[in-house]
C-alpha cells in the first residue's frame, strides 16, 4: 500500500456531522482548540524512519499511563522493552 492509497479527504461539514453523531474515534473528553491560519504555514509531512511500522495497539490503561508517566519518548521505551523481550526469546 502506498501513502496515497491511505489518504482520504473529508469536508469540514462531513467531519462536524460525524462528530455530532458520535461516529468518530475521538474521545468525548478530547480537548478542542481553535487553530489559526498560520498554524499550517510551516507544516510538513514527516515520514516514519525506515524499518518502522505503524500499528494500532490496544494496551491496558495502567500500562500505557505508566509508560507515559516516565516522560517524553514513551513509545520508544515501549519499543525498547518489546525488543529486549524479543531478543531474550530468540536465544
Amino acid at each position: 500500500m502506498t501513502a496515497s492509497d491511505d489518504t482520504r479527504q473529508f469536508s469540514l461539514e462531513t467531519l462536524k456531522g460525524e462528530r455530532a453523531r458520535g461516529e468518530t474515534g475521538t474521545r468525548a473528553d478530547a480537548p478542542a482548540r481553535a487553530v489559526e491560519d498560520d498554524f499550517w504555514r510551516d507544516a510538513r509531512v514527516v515520514m516514519p524512519p525506515p524499518g518502522k511500522a505503524s500499528v494500532h495497539l490496544r494496551l491496558d490503561a495502567d500500562v500505557l499511563e505508566w509508560f507515559r508517566g516516565q516522560g517524553k519518548g514513551h513509545l520508544s521505551r515501549m519499543n525498547a522493552v518489546l525488543r529486549s523481550f524479543m531478543e531474550a526469546h530468540k536465544r
